[in-house]
């Protein structure tokens, strides 16, 4: 099974969201983790809710660090916060560039939480399609 992982700088909102939306879309065919490049306290509390209000429980999710997720990824996927990783080996990776809602209004929170959404659909269809397999066979 393939393992994805989704990055961001504190691990605490949209790398959090698209961990939650890759168990949901994506663990039949994937391994999912999320991790940030520095620690963080919490998830963010809008995060939580957001997510809860499309059905997804996220509440055990936790901050977690690079060291935390397996030292070898088939998929890497930035979130858009400038994090380079490249001490985390991966066959493909591609950067999201999505805005960071934190510290802005709930509805900030629930439109990224849509775009991860439907780009973790894509993700699946292109992974599904074959539309990855030349870049994964690397």
């Amino acid at each position: 099974m393939m393992k994805i992982a989704f990055i961001c700088i504190h691990n605490s909102c949209r790398s959090q969201m698209a961990e939650a939306w890759g168990n949901k879309l994506l663990s039949d065919i994937s391994e999912i983790y999320s991790a940030g490049t520095e620690e963080y306290p919490e998830v963010k509390p809008l995060a939580v809710a957001v997510m809860s209000e499309v059905g997804i429980d996220t509440s055990d999710q936790y901050p977690k660090l690079l060291k935390d997720i397996p030292p070898k990824l088939d998929i890497l996927i930035t979130m858009g916060c400038g994090v380079e990783c490249p001490y985390v080996p991966a066959i493909y990776r591609e950067d999201w560039g999505l805005d960071d809602p934190s510290g802005g209004p709930i509805e900030d929170f629930r439109i990224t939480r849509d775009l991860i959404e439907e780009r973790v659909k894509q993700l699946r269809e292109r992974i599904l399609n074959g539309d990855l397999k030349n870049k994964l066979t690397k």
